[in-house]
């Protein structure tokens, strides 16, 4: 296995997570069909996902799980701060298109200063 093979799989797999993140906040969470069928039928699975969704988005309940796992990640050293900082981006993504921004940023920075940081036995 090559050593770049996950830094590839990483920069084909990131952005398709955000296109899917931002495919859930407009296809799911804003479209007017949903909102529609949702104010009627709340007992649906969906609406049900929906609602609870919107919850942790309200509570910002990713953007700061993305944050601690970032920091805990960047102060973890070895693979283990390296797999923290890895489930920040993949929590962060989807917080930036939910609305969490303001967390979401400073986690996906500093989780992808911790994935980019050179080892210290090299």
């Amino acid at each position: 296995m090559s050593r770049r093979l996950p830094v590839i799989l990483l920069l084909v797999l990131l952005p398709l997570w955000l296109a899917a993140s931002y495919g859930a906040r407009y296809g799911f969470m804003e479209d007017a069909q949903w909102v529609g069928i949702c104010v009627d039928e709340t007992s649906r699975w969906e609406c049900q996902v929906r609602s609870n969704l919107g919850l942790m988005i309200h509570f910002k309940v990713m953007g700061w799980a993305a944050l601690a796992a970032a920091v805990i990640g960047f102060a973890v050293p070895g693979r283990a701060g390296w797999w923290l900082a890895l489930l920040a981006l993949v929590l962060g993504f989807p917080a930036l298109a939910l609305y969490n921004t303001t967390l979401a940023v400073f986690a996906v920075v500093i989780g992808g200063l911790r994935l980019v940081r050179a080892s210290r036995s090299a």
